[in-house]
């Protein structure tokens, strides 16, 4: 190998970290080899940029990238990430492809080629805090106050009484919390769930980029709205990414929170949770006219095409997606991909919600697969920020979002 060092590009996340130096140093001891590994933990934008912008993975700086699925169309696009095909023929990874579902295999599936295996999955869900539902007191009040039952929302509309209902900051806890932090994605797929989920779509009938319609000006109503209210959200929401608002819900800080399915997996895992045997997890609200809806964009173990250690690295990524490791993976506060950990009587006796991976995939959507998206998703995310920080109404931000998102195309 030409490589003194092997170098790992890794989504900044303790599970991930802690996962992946484990996984690792059970490999070299499993094959006996020796070889000096850098892993590398980086927040999402400073990942994107090192790996695929100023092409890390296409010039062999990095033999392996967490790559997600917003980003593997344009990474294969650039020549950044090798074609697992002809590996996957010759040796494939245990259990391939039945061994997970459908839905964390075909993002990576572009034009023929095979551009990653599954790392971390977990579609977007509500979040919430079954101890608070279930308490008779709670259940009491909430009905005299509202006249029906406390339950897990159905519609935003329950989902902004029970948020203002819970919503006690003298007790340090908010009614929800949301991460509206400006990187890119956070808010970009709040976006799309609130258009999904009120029966929008950010394509037209001519399969289009279309963000210029009346669903999506009441998506940008309604968010801006709910997002501002500080009768209801943690006020912490502005600054803090998927991975801040998680920690805030498992430190007992909201009643509610919509992230990603990992997020409640970690509240049973992690020691610093306040939180462990007090979650549950549920399908999205909708509005009138839409239905629930989730987000399906996962992680993937990814090859550098310029990498000098291919068949090392492969070797690695079969030995990390077995069922042990991924079990592994989980048990360390990420979200396996297979199918058997979704199943597993072990995990799911940690965390008890842990099969509903399954049926959330089932109402799981995607992002438009193509080249400029992460550009669009940054007007998006811009178009976001600025409705939450001015007056400009929505119609007039959709407007001029869609004129730039025509120059892109």
């Amino acid at each position: 190998m030409e490589n003194t060092t092997f170098r790992i590009a890794v989504r900044k996340f303790g599970p991930f970290e802690s996962a992946l130096h484990k996984l690792w140093d059970a490999f070299c001891l499993k094959y006996d080899i020796s070889i000096a590994v850098e892993m590398v933990p980086m927040e999402l934008h400073d990942l994107y940029e090192q790996t695929i912008t100023e092409g890390g993975l296409k010039k062999g700086d990095w033999d392996i990238a967490h790559i997600n699925t917003d980003w593997i169309f344009d990474a294969a696009q650039a020549n950044a990430v090798q074609d697992l095909t002809s590996f996957i023929a010759k040796k494939a990874p245990q259990d391939f492809p039945e061994g997970w579902h459908n839905s964390l295999l075909h993002l990576q599936e572009i034009d023929g080629g095979i551009y990653g295996l599954p790392f971390h999955d977990g579609p977007e869900c509500l979040i919430y805090r079954k101890d608070l539902f279930e308490n008779s007191i709670e259940k009491e009040n909430f009905k005299k106050q509202f006249g029906y039952e406390l339950a897990p929302p159905k519609t935003w509309t329950e989902f902004e009484q029970i948020a203002t209902f819970f919503n006690r900051p003298n007790e340090n806890l908010y009614g929800c919390v949301f991460a509206n932090y400006p990187d890119g994605h956070n808010m970009v797929f709040d976006f799309c769930l609130h258009l999904w989920t009120r029966g929008g779509s950010l394509l037209n009938a001519e399969n289009q980029m279309d963000v210029n319609t009346q669903a999506a000006i009441d998506t940008l109503d309604y968010y801006r709205y709910i997002v501002k209210n500080i009768a209801a959200v943690h006020p912490g929401s502005a600054d803090f990414g998927s991975v801040e608002a998680g920690m805030a819900f498992a430190n007992g800080e909201a009643a509610m929170t919509i992230n990603w399915f990992g997020f409640a997996s970690m509240c049973e895992v992690i020691a610093e949770s306040k939180v462990k045997g007090k979650v549950d997890v549920t399908t999205l609200p909708f509005a009138v006219g839409g239905k629930t809806a989730s987000l399906n964009v996962y992680w993937l173990y990814t090859i550098g095409a310029g990498s000098k250690n291919k068949k090392l690295a492969y070797d690695f990524l079969r030995f990390a997606t077995t069922a042990e490791s991924d079990k592994l993976l989980t048990n360390e506060g990420g979200i396996g991909c297979r199918k058997s950990t979704w199943k597993d009587a072990e995990i799911n006796a940690t965390i008890p919600y842990y099969h509903k991976l399954e049926s959330l995939h089932e109402n799981a959507l995607t992002l438009p697969q193509i080249a400029v998206w992460p550009d669009i998703a940054i007007l998006i995310d811009q178009m976001v920020l600025q409705a939450l920080k001015t007056n400009v109404p929505s119609a007039d931000l959709l407007k001029h979002t869609q004129i730039e998102i025509e120059k892109i195309l």
